[in-house]
């Protein structure tokens, strides 16, 4: 098994998940992982400075703001929004992180290994809950 199947299979296993770019449109990637996250059993926290709540869920505008440490994120917005975020996921001492497609580059990744963070990407966790 390659170090990111390790990876998800441990993430899967992990129970409280943030989710950052959660929205309320239910047509993108960001409701749509928030809530099957949800239909999975996983607690799930959502993270978006332009909400305040999804679904009747309140949504945090920082993962500092969160009322308990996340195991997992999962990151559902541009690359340059997810780099800039790296630092606070290291602050906060999440080991997990799930790159949704389209969500990296090069540079997050190189960050993300120097951060010595656990993680995903080039797969969807979608289909990865879909599989479980």
């Amino acid at each position: 098994m390659d170090l990111i199947e390790k990876n998800k299979k441990e993430m899967l296993s992990k129970k409280n998940w943030a989710v950052v770019g959660v929205t309320p449109a239910v047509e993108k990637f960001g409701y749509r992982i928030f809530s099957k996250l949800q239909e999975h059993g996983y607690r799930v926290y959502g993270v978006n400075p332009k909400y305040d709540e999804v679904d009747g869920e309140k949504i945090h505008n920082s993962l500092k703001e969160l009322p308990v440490v996340p195991d997992c994120i999962s990151v559902v917005v541009n690359p340059k929004a997810t780099l800039s975020m790296l630092e606070e996921i290291k602050d906060i001492g999440v080991k997990y992180v799930w790159f949704q497609p389209g969500t990296f580059n090069e540079e997050v990744i190189e960050k993300a290994e120097e951060y010595g963070l656990n993680y995903v990407y080039y797969d969807c966790v979608l289909v990865a809950l879909d599989e479980n």
